[in-house]
């Protein structure tokens, strides 16, 4: 008697739970699964300025110079150096326009790179970003007696569509390590960078430069082809030696750019 007592009570307490499990949802069992959107999840940016997102990148147009930024990881060490500087020469000298990318600018600071690229869209972005990144990190390994990975998360990519912003990109590449003696309060004298491509621009406010250059053979440059970067940023001031990024000698917004 006593046990058919118990398993009643135990027989009200599963209906009296159902009827509130029909009544409210979200006290339905549920079972942990693999996989779904969860807070936290997803693959962790590496570095401590990563965190470029890792969202569909924006269409490219062939017409368009792209402004792309690398970061690298601080255990590689300062990449101003002219063993590191030289393997990235050889690295991006081997990069052919048949990936779809040209390397138009350049600039090496401590922990970061800035290259100014043509691009054939899109796909020739990614395909060539690919192929260019794989050959400097084999470089820099080599060149360092390294093993591992070199960059810190995926790179940074800026198209520029209009004359100003080719014309500002283009002086805070060159002139990039004026921009970081200026951060630090440092006044640099007049001069080149010879960590940049500057030594190869011959659109200067003060004439045609001849410096030496600081390696020999081909140049891992190539010329201009888009009309932005080969002429459509002549149509504001010409970059000076000394001039430093996003100071006063920045091209000021106009009328039809």
């Amino acid at each position: 008697m006593a046990f058919r007592d118990v398993d009643s009570v135990a027989l009200v307490q599963y209906i009296s739970a159902l009827s509130m499990q029909r009544r409210d949802p979200q006290l339905a069992f549920s079972f942990r699964t693999r996989g779904g959107a969860r807070s936290g999840s997803g693959r962790k940016p590496k570095g401590r300025r990563a965190g470029v997102p890792h969202r569909v990148r924006e269409r490219l147009a062939a017409r368009h110079p792209v402004h792309v930024t690398l970061r690298l990881r601080r255990d590689v060490g300062s990449l101003r150096s002219r063993v590191v500087y030289r393997a990235f020469w050889k690295a991006w000298a081997a990069v052919r326009p048949e990936l779809g990318l040209r390397l138009v600018h350049y600039s090496v600071q401590h922990d970061h790179v800035h290259l100014i690229v043509e691009v054939d869209g899109t796909t020739g972005l990614s395909r060539g970003m690919q192929g260019l990144c794989i050959r400097m990190a084999r470089a820099l390994n080599r060149a360092l007696g390294r093993r591992g990975s070199v960059f810190t998360d995926r790179y940074h990519a800026h198209a520029l569509r209009t004359p100003r912003e080719v014309r500002n990109a283009l002086v805070y590449v060159i002139n990039n390590l004026r921009h970081h003696a200026a951060q630090r309060g440092v006044r640099l004298g007049r001069g080149f960078d010879p960590f940049s491509s500057a030594v190869w621009f011959e659109g200067w406010r003060e004439g045609r430069q001849s410096w030496p250059k600081p390696e020999t053979g081909p140049p891992p440059v190539l010329r201009a082809e888009t009309w932005l970067l080969a002429v459509g940023y002549r149509r504001y001031p010409a970059p000076s030696l000394a001039e430093v990024p996003g100071g006063t000698n920045a091209a000021a917004p106009g009328r039809g750019v």
